[in-house]
């Protein structure tokens, strides 16, 4: 399958619906994919299962606090120049690129740095979503090392990581991007097509560039679009899909703390002000609740969507008065997993919440 330039607006709507608030603003990367795509032709997607055991693939994406790249403006080349600099160092030819997230910006730099070196990119992604933390993907949960890895910023001043486990090196890389203005590049988690295979969220990118066709074609209320989206996540990896409210923004607050966006979010029901539900942030929606009762919790998809175009808004692009409304979306099996609730249920943020499946709480 071939991605071209004129692919990319749907991409990145499909993308910022699955980032679950998070990922980083969209907006600049388009452009800058859409230029990069129109010099070096289109991006050559395939299935992780075409892939030999043996071929050698590497993640690359953005790490730091999505708020920064509102202002921390990225450039053309620098995925693809972070991609030479790990070929430098590892002296190992890369057979194809993989995405951390299929969230936001970070869904478009794999494919920027794919084209730019004549690679193909892998139809999935290390979350299935967007989560704050390396220890959070997919490929950590299956045994993948994160390191070496590699971090570039704005400056092109690089910085090299070896750590004994993924929890450590989302400490050391989460420093470095803050110290770095608050958003690096990275190339990390190198694996075999073996080990990919193990661990990789399938046809997520694929299924943003559906979604967001859908979203573009069809714009318009959400009681309109609900069961159309319905339709189509019934043909995806993820669970099913719930309007779990609806209102206005009556509250927002986050800071960067630590290199994360962090905050409170509160929306206003529009019959009843007295009903408000509020959302936790750490640069992506963690967990809903209304009335004191969980609506929603990581790692299910917390979405929050214009109420009258059901377009998605990103956490950063949130303000006072936007009607929205909040969708939530059962997670991919991978993360119904002992496993990876380990990692990624609401404890592992510090909240005092056991996690509840979201089929569960909607019944």
């Amino acid at each position: 399958m071939k991605i071209y330039a004129t692919d990319l607006d749907d991409l990145a709507l499909g993308a910022v619906f699955l980032a679950t608030g998070g990922g980083g603003d969209p907006y600049l990367p388009t452009l800058i994919a859409k230029q990069t795509l129109e010099q070096t032709g289109p991006a050559t997607l395939i299935d992780a299962e075409a892939l030999s055991d043996e071929a050698f693939v590497v993640p690359v994406g953005g790490v730091g606090a999505p708020t920064v790249s509102l202002e921390l403006l990225p450039s053309i080349d620098e995925a693809s120049r972070v991609l030479d600099a790990y070929v430098t160092l590892i002296s190992k030819e890369i057979d194809a690129v993989a995405s951390f997230e299929i969230g936001g910006g970070n869904s478009l730099i794999p494919l920027m740095a794919a084209a730019v070196r004549g690679l193909p990119v892998i139809d999935g992604d290390g979350m299935g979503r967007a989560f704050p933390e390396a220890q959070m993907m997919s490929y950590a949960i299956s045994g993948v090392k994160p390191t070496p890895a590699l971090a570039m910023d704005y400056a092109g001043n690089t910085a090299l990581f070896d750590t004994s486990d993924t929890t450590t090196y989302e400490h050391h890389i989460r420093s470095f991007a803050a110290a770095a203005g608050g958003m690096v590049t990275v190339a990390e988690h190198p694996m075999t097509g073996a080990q990919l295979k193990r661990s990789v969220i399938p046809k997520t990118v694929s299924f943003s560039l559906t979604l967001g066709r859908l979203l573009r074609e069809k714009r318009g209320p959400i009681g309109d679009l609900l069961p159309l989206l319905r339709d189509v996540f019934a043909d995806s990896v993820y669970g099913a899909v719930h309007q779990i409210f609806t209102g206005k923004v009556s509250g927002k607050s986050t800071r960067t703390v630590g290199g994360y966006d962090i905050g409170e979010l509160s929306i206003e029901c529009f019959d009843d002000p007295t009903a408000v539900c509020n959302i936790t942030i750490k640069n992506e929606y963690l967990v809903a609740t209304a009335g004191g009762k969980p609506l929603a919790m990581v790692p299910d998809l917390i979405v929050i969507v214009d109420a009258e175009t059901t377009t998605p808004i990103n956490a950063e692009r949130l303000h006072f008065g936007q009607r929205v409304a909040v969708l939530a979306v059962g997670a991919p099996d991978f993360y119904q997993t002992p496993e990876a609730l380990a990692a990624t249920q609401p404890r592992c943020f510090g909240i005092d919440l056991d996690y509840t499946p979201l089929a569960s709480l909607v019944r």
